[in-house]
């Protein structure tokens, strides 16, 4: 599914296909077809195909059983793992995967190569490698984690980034700092617009309690807040999302932005913008709405 928004005289244009909570759908764009799936309680499995040459990578390895159920309807040999950081809802089907092929290559981040199952290559931000013809850089998203990764296809205008960014939020900080994190966001912040973000998990719903909170007066965000309302009761993803979209409404790239933000959680003058995203990231750790 592509997640496309338009902005005209203030009126946002979503997909209205029905897709269940229970099913997979597949997108392409010139040479990559993704293929998203639910997977374990709330995370997202992503499949990603090279029409040319039939390389098939999985986007980090929530369940090794579900990976293998989808490769196998879509009649896809899996040849790559890319993950983006050690978490076991990230990693934990990476031994299970790589027994599914004689030459199944694992990449993953080089600040946590100690921590990623199976691991072959080693990447941090800056890296590129091929896949198929395409070509996949490397970027650098600690925060959530120390040496969190994300996988940009600039030419296909995708970018696979775990659990750095979210539909209207971003990851919990477990080993980051603020500073690290304010640079994630702000690196991410700064792909182009129509670039189609690939979170890992469905946590729009809550994410937007949030974000409506603490900006009311958004009116962008209001309306997509119904609209968010409307998919889960309908059982359909929010994932894939739009870095455009994101800037327009998601809180934690909006705080250097948006006074009412920083009114709501408290930043000062004296702040520096990793200070008052850490106010943002604080409020909604403790957020009960």
């Amino acid at each position: 599914m592509s997640f496309v928004y338009f902005r005209h005289s203030d009126t946002f244009f979503f997909p209205t296909a029905s897709i269940s909570r229970n099913q997979s759908t597949s997108t392409s764009l010139n040479m990559l077809t993704v293929h998203q799936f639910p997977c374990l309680s709330d995370n997202y499995g992503f499949l990603i195909h090279d029409e040319v040459t039939g390389q098939t990578a999985a986007i980090d390895t929530p369940c090794g059983k579900t990976y293998k159920e989808e490769l196998e309807k879509k009649g896809w040999k899996l040849t790559h793992i890319l993950n983006t950081h050690h978490h076991h809802d990230h990693v934990g089907g990476n031994d299970e995967l790589k027994k599914t092929g004689d030459n199944v290559k694992v990449y993953g981040p080089v600040d946590e190569k100690d921590k990623i199952p199976g691991l072959d290559t080693a990447v941090g931000g800056g890296d590129c490698f091929e896949f198929g013809p395409l070509k996949a850089s490397v970027m650098d998203v600690g925060g959530h984690t120390h040496g969190h990764i994300a996988y940009h296809f600039d030419s296909e205008k995708k970018v696979f980034c775990g659990d750095a960014l979210f539909a209207l939020g971003c990851g919990k900080m477990f080993e980051g700092t603020p500073a690290q994190f304010w640079k994630t966001l702000q690196g991410l912040r700064e792909l182009p617009d129509e670039t189609e973000v690939y979170c890992a998990h469905e946590y729009t719903a809550s994410n937007a309690k949030f974000a409506v909170s603490i900006e009311p007066s958004n009116a962008d965000l209001m309306k997509r807040f119904e609209v968010i309302k409307e998919q889960r009761a309908r059982g359909e993803p929010t994932v894939p999302t739009q870095i455009g979209l994101e800037k327009l409404t998601n809180p934690f790239l909006r705080v250097d932005i948006s006074e009412e933000i920083r009114k709501n959680v408290g930043v000062t003058a004296g702040d520096s913008g990793a200070d008052a995203f850490a106010k943002v990231r604080r409020a909604k750790d403790t957020f009960r709405g």
